[in-house]
């Protein structure tokens, strides 16, 4: 049996989640994946953190370079978030031959043709799945069960915080504020919303849903992007009024001639489709194909276990190709 070294670089919500479903669930994915592996290193700024999840300091690091340029470590979880220096830490994996796996969707959407030239450079991955959706395959599907689709159109509810708002201020009256200090004290929301509210989490996601999709690698700050700090308690209820609510969305199509048109906007929908029934800090990707017809993805898109699947996921895909 292959063995596998792993390096975490992080361990806050997501890379703890990680390493709890790696440990928990260690006899499973050893069995299905056919190669035994362990967690060589960990970075984390306070060993001390290691603690709470049972872990021993031995394996933690302070150095970067202990797991990216470690000639023992064979694919690297990046879990640091933020474009640098997670980025440049990706990059130099890939480069020396070790497959990463990452739910960064700020550094792969900016980098996104960069990350695949290294992994190519490195004869390794690049897995993303965890960056859209949190613990939704939507990525796998469109990648592999549904790539012999033509895609026409890709929908998106990616971003659970501002979900969570918009329903709550629909359906319960409530006002944006009120809501939002909610979302924060539940951890729905961050202490600073704006990537979120601002709609910049979701530019970020449906760059990377375009490059997949439609092969078209277009920039975060190229997508027209609108949040929702400026709709009204009156435009909620008039869309209540004709039986629509209004979501954010993430929204790419093509037209007859193969233009693609995107942008990230609240949008009125009619209560019969089927992204206007998903609440609160739900996600779901909505994708047209030629051959599949309409297809929707729904889950939880954020939180330790659900995007911490979606990472070991990958891992379970990257072990199964190097075993």
């Amino acid at each position: 049996m292959k063995k596998i070294n792993i390096g975490i670089l992080g361990f806050g919500t997501v890379g703890g989640g990680t390493y709890d479903i790696l440990t928990k669930n260690k006899d499973l994915i050893e069995k299905r994946t056919g190669c035994s592996y362990e967690i060589k290193k960990i970075l984390v700024r306070s060993p001390e953190r290691l603690k709470n999840h049972g872990v021993s300091t031995d394996i933690a690091t302070t150095s970067p370079e202990d797991i990216i340029e470690n000639n023992d470590i064979d694919l690297v979880v990046e879990a640091i978030g933020g474009i640098e220096p997670a980025s440049t830490w990706m990059l130099t994996a890939l480069k020396n031959g070790k497959s990463v796996v990452t739910p960064n969707k700020a550094a792969v959407a900016e980098n996104f043709d960069k990350l695949k030239a290294a992994a190519k450079e490195g004869g390794c991955e690049i897995r993303i799945e965890a960056c859209v959706g949190g613990g939704i395959p939507a990525l796998t599907a469109i990648t592999e069960a549904l790539s012999g689709n033509a895609f026409s159109e890709v929908l998106g509810i990616v971003n659970g915080t501002t979900n969570y708002i918009l329903t709550k201020m629909g359906d319960e009256g409530l006002s944006y504020d009120e809501v939002l200090r909610d979302a924060q004290a539940k951890g729905f929301a961050e202490a600073d919303p704006t990537a979120d509210v601002e709609g910049i989490d979701c530019a970020n996601k449906l760059s990377i849903l375009m490059s997949l999709a439609f092969d078209k690698y277009v920039a975060p700050k190229d997508i027209p992007t609108e949040g929702i700090t400026k709709i009204s308690m009156d435009a909620l209820a008039a869309a209540k009024e004709k039986n629509c609510k209004i979501k954010l969305i993430s929204k790419a199509a093509l037209d007859e001639n193969g233009v693609l048109s995107y942008s990230v906007k609240p949008m009125e929908l009619p209560a019969s489709h089927p992204l206007s029934g998903v609440s609160n800090e739900f996600n779901a990707i909505y994708v047209t194909g030629d051959a599949v017809g309409e297809v929707m993805f729904y889950g939880r898109g954020a939180g330790a276990l659900p995007t911490g699947s979606a990472v070991v996921g990958d891992i379970i895909s990257v072990m199964k190709k190097i075993g």
